[in-house]
């Protein structure tokens, strides 16, 4: 039976891959996470409601520092490799940036050494659009547009890319490395902009949008069980360079089809949940910040993959889910 370890389980984008390769797959799963930055139990315990724990093994461990020998070889045969173990948010990027930096590249770097023990047939290094940095108004980024990265956060991803693409040509480790687009769905961290946003109509609290009249800050979204249903497709689909013969590793952009602004997903949200919105717009006041993102996701889409669902129907549920699931607005 195949066999797949993924790292940061517990957290956001993490749970909800395990919950849809528990779906559509009948793979051995193997956990870790170390649960000391958003990383949540409680998220696996959901993820795994119903069916498929007697194929799951969850491993607590802090992947900012390394898997002794002993530990390693109890992990068994991995055939792959999902690493999502990462801290996420610009906010803490900025307002303590050495730790936050240094606890990434830690990550990545220990993740990649314990792919060269395992020797996994794939490692899908999880990454963002910011990495590339800002865009104009209907511009994109495609794969292996230059990384222009504008707060710690985003620096720090680009640098495990790199690292990636070091191991992947110094020690042959299969990396593949895959951008994902802003990625929204149930059970996300209250601190991101769609989790505020329901948490502060539920509350007829204002809602703070990033913008001014004429330029408000706008986002393409991905729902979390299509990023793991792209990250699957490559697995099962594609076929993973390797050098030589290839100068670098295989990339894909993950992104959803729509694109809308900060105040029209609030204006969503508000209907959604059949209550008033009130909003003021706000410079962000934050350094680094990116108005505007975009990524193309058309070689995806060339091999035969392309995400499923509506956006405004994603978020109308989301945003419905959790009004029923207050104790996750505040988590």
């Amino acid at each position: 039976m195949t066999r797949c370890l993924l790292t940061g389980a517990g957290g956001f984008v993490g749970h909800h891959c395990l919950q849809h390769l528990l779906a559509s797959t009948d793979w051995e799963l193997v956990l870790t996470d170390s649960f000391r930055h958003r990383g949540k139990t409680d998220r696996i315990v959901a993820a795994t409601e119903g069916s498929g724990r007697s194929r799951v093994t969850v491993v607590t461990h802090d992947l900012s520092v390394p898997f002794s020998e002993q530990a390693a070889r109890a992990l068994g045969r991995v055939d792959y490799l999902v690493a999502m173990a990462s801290e996420s948010h610009v906010d803490r990027s900025l307002a303590d940036p050495v730790p936050f930096v240094m606890n990434n590249v830690a990550v990545m770097l220990h993740t990649l050494e314990l792919a060269r023990r395992l020797q996994p047939q794939a490692v899908v290094v999880f990454s963002t659009d910011e990495v590339y940095g800002p865009v104009a108004g209907g511009e994109v980024r495609h794969e292996w547009s230059p990384a222009v990265p504008s707060n710690p956060y985003a620096a720090s991803k680009a640098a495990q890319e790199a690292i990636a693409v070091s191991y992947w040509r110094s020690f042959g480790v299969p990396a593949v490395i895959v951008n994902a687009m802003n990625i929204l769905g149930e059970r996300q961290a209250a601190e991101k902009f769609l989790p505020r946003v329901i948490r502060a109509v539920h509350r007829g609290e204002v809602v703070q949008v990033h913008g001014r009249p004429g330029d408000i800050g706008s986002r393409h979204y991905v729902h979390a069980r299509n990023v793991a249903d792209a990250i699957l497709f490559i697995l099962r689909s594609t076929e993973i360079a390797s050098f030589p013969p290839a100068a670098r590793p295989s990339r894909y952009n993950i992104a959803g089809q729509a694109h809308i602004t900060n105040l029209e997903m609030a204006q969503i949200v508000a209907g959604a949940m059949n209550r008033p919105l009130r909003y003021e717009l706000t410079d962000s006041g934050r350094p680094g910040y990116d108005p505007h993102y975009g990524l193309t996701a058309d070689k995806l889409a060339a091999l035969g993959w392309k995400p499923q669902g509506g956006l405004r129907e994603d978020i109308c549920h989301i945003a419905r889910w959790t009004a029923a699931h207050p104790e996750w607005m505040d988590e």
